[in-house]
């Protein structure tokens, strides 16, 4: 470990570009994990859809299983397990009993086992200027819960690449202690190089966390094509480390004390209020900052 201090770790992302084939993306994949722990990543954090991108249905069901069964899984566990890290696996394609598919993140502990499983909550259904569309409904089935778990430096909260348009939610992980957040994602080139790191870095500041977000980046083999610029955002929205487009990884150390010494300065997570919500004076049910 780099760092001696409790509240201090190496973080590593790994960028990829990833395709149809599972063996060769959990190939990459693999190779850079170790690179990253070679160089003292202690926590290590893939992009969305780590071992593949299929927009296809019959295509990607034909090559997914369910969680008992997955070798993806397995393999990434057991590559935990050999390393000793935290490896934060942004996302996974399972099959589920409703015939649809869980896009789910995995936390492993440096034993190979599950810490945390989460779902994403919000589903990317949009079209885009220039014809391109897309129904993440049609195959996936979304979460219904937000989640956290303890690393041991501080709490990590999780969420999935469109998730981080939905502020609401890393509100709530906040409240609820995260001061760190994990922003895995396969962001479109065309939102990418709009908004997402002027998102990246307003969660960082509305909530007072550090922001890790691995990305996917390229041309992939289904022909969509993703932004990259995996990011580390410290939580006064100081980008500490940026990638570009191609598989790489990305490090910076952590200091989870600017974390309380931001809230300190800026306690805005203690000062959402109950308001209402007036339309030509008629009056809505109360809302509260966050809720």
């Amino acid at each position: 470990m780099i760092l001696a201090a409790a509240n201090t770790f190496r973080a590593g992302l790994v960028q990829l570009r990833s395709g149809r084939a599972i063996a060769r993306n959990m190939e990459m994949a693999e190779a850079l994990i170790r690179r990253a722990a070679a160089e003292g990543a202690v926590y290590v954090q893939t992009p969305e859809n780590t071992s593949i991108m299929e927009l296809e249905t019959d295509r990607l069901l034909s090559a997914i299983d369910t969680e008992g069964k997955s070798e993806p899984l397995r393999q990434l566990q057991a590559l935990a397990k050999e390393l000793g890290i935290w490896l934060h696996v942004g996302s996974l394609a399972m099959k589920l009993p409703s015939g649809k598919v869980a896009n789910r993140s995995y936390l492993i502990t440096p034993q190979g086992e599950i810490a945390a499983r989460y779902d994403k909550l919000h589903m990317f259904d949009v079209d885009l200027a220039g014809g391109e569309s897309y129904r993440e409904s049609r195959n996936f089935d979304p979460g219904n819960k937000a989640v956290l778990a303890d690393l041991p430096w501080g709490r990590l909260g999780l969420s999935i690449c469109y998730d981080l348009r939905f502020p609401a939610l890393y509100r709530a992980l906040a409240s609820a202690g995260a001061d760190i957040i994990a922003v895995p994602a396969a962001f479109t080139k065309q939102t990418g190089e709009a908004h997402w790191r002027v998102l990246l870095r307003a969660r960082a500041i509305e909530t007072g966390a550090y922001v890790l977000a691995a990305a996917q980046g390229g041309l992939h083999e289904n022909g969509r094509s993703t932004y990259g610029h995996s990011m580390i955002v410290s939580p006064w929205g100081e980008v500490l480390a940026e990638a570009g487009e191609d598989p790489q990884i990305l490090l910076a150390d952590i200091d989870l004390g600017l974390s309380a010494e931001t809230r300190a300065k800026i306690p805005s997570l203690k000062h959402g209020r109950e308001f209402e919500v007036e339309i030509g004076g008629a009056k809505l049910p109360p809302k509260r900052e966050g809720s």
